[in-house]
């Protein structure tokens, strides 16, 4: 039978996973929940899912589900995620996990005693792309690292309105928390480093979140780290690790649409090309293969509570307005 997945929620973001599954040969969704049971079968018809849930407390209690992927808003992750661990399931929830380390590390000791799979969906880890990129910087492909910096940015209320969610507080939104998330994700991997000491700044919205975040790390000592995400200019995606001999660029970083990595070497650029992937599909499959025993888990708890502890501490030293030195 394999693993079978349910859905908790109908939200926008499903549809990237239901392309995922659909060109997966080992990925079955199975279920969704909807705290509307109308909303939730015509979700179903509409994508062929064979059963559909009223509550998501139905969800839980479904006995033919054996992993949930977990799409509310930001704010509700953790408390869901405890109620499928609970329930017995395993768990991919949407990033960002929490910017409460402390949720997560319950969360994550919650899965080992119970025996499940959770893993944080950060679906760039999974692409062909970025697994040459950190190959390349093993490979010494621009000497020692020294530096890295990342962006992420798009107009939010241009094309969603005012109204979206993560303008909410109330449901921890926020650039940093929607998409920032995603620059420390790049940051922390191609340094293969924990952030040492933080320092940040932000700017606030009328609806109390940080519309602009941006931020300074020193990683793994001698390696420097800078971001800046927001929801307030036009869409900009980039990473660039940069060391004694040369830099690696990358212009869609995220969402791997165009796969390229330039390696930047004195005056030459070259270009390195990956394969296209769908890259929710590889998550869905890792997370699959890992619950089934035939792979590790690619993104696992220990990655999702270090990415909160270093999300605390950035929110910590902006709203301080004070450099935080991690322990």
């Amino acid at each position: 039978m394999g693993v079978r997945w349910g859905l908790l929620s109908t939200a926008a973001i499903n549809e990237l996973i239901l392309t995922g599954a659909r060109a997966s040969d080992r990925v079955q969704i199975h279920a969704v929940a909807s705290r509307s049971r109308d909303k939730a079968e015509v979700f179903a018809q509409a994508n062929g899912i064979q059963r559909a849930h009223g509550s998501y407390e139905a969800l839980f209690d479904d006995p033919d589900v054996d992993a949930i992927y977990i799409s509310t808003p930001n704010g509700s992750h953790v408390d869901w995620t405890m109620r499928a661990l609970e329930a017995g399931k395993h768990v991919l929830v949407e990033k960002p996990f929490s910017r409460h380390a402390a949720q997560v590390e319950g969360a994550c000791a919650l899965a080992e005693a119970n025996g499940l799979v959770l893993s944080e969906a950060f679906m760039w880890r999974h692409n062909p792309q970025t697994t040459r990129l950190v190959e390349l910087i093993r490979e010494g492909a621009v000497g020692r690292v020294v530096a890295v910096r990342a962006a992420f940015a798009f107009p939010l209320a241009a094309l969603r309105g005012a109204d979206d969610t993560r303008f909410d507080p109330a449901l921890a939104g926020g650039a940093m928390m929607d998409i920032g998330c995603y620059c420390l994700s790049g940051l922390r991997l191609v340094t293969g480093a924990e952030p040492e000491r933080v320092s940040a700044e932000q700017i606030v919205g009328p609806s109390g979140v940080d519309i602009a975040f941006a931020a300074t790390m020193r990683m793994g000592g001698l390696v420097l780290g800078q971001f800046e995400c927001g929801f307030v200019t036009a869409l900009r995606h980039e990473l660039e690790v940069i060391g004694e001999d040369g830099s690696l660029f990358l212009d869609d970083p995220w969402h791997c649409r165009q796969p390229d990595i330039q390696l930047r070497r004195g005056n030459g650029v070259q270009h390195i090309a990956t394969p296209r992937a769908d890259s929710y599909r590889l998550e869905l499959e890792n997370v699959t293969d890992a619950i089934e025993g035939r792979a590790p888990l690619l993104v696992g708890p220990a990655d999702a509570l270090a990415q909160a502890r270093a999300i605390e501490a950035l929110y910590q030293a902006a709203e301080s307005g004070t450099t935080v030195i991690l322990s």
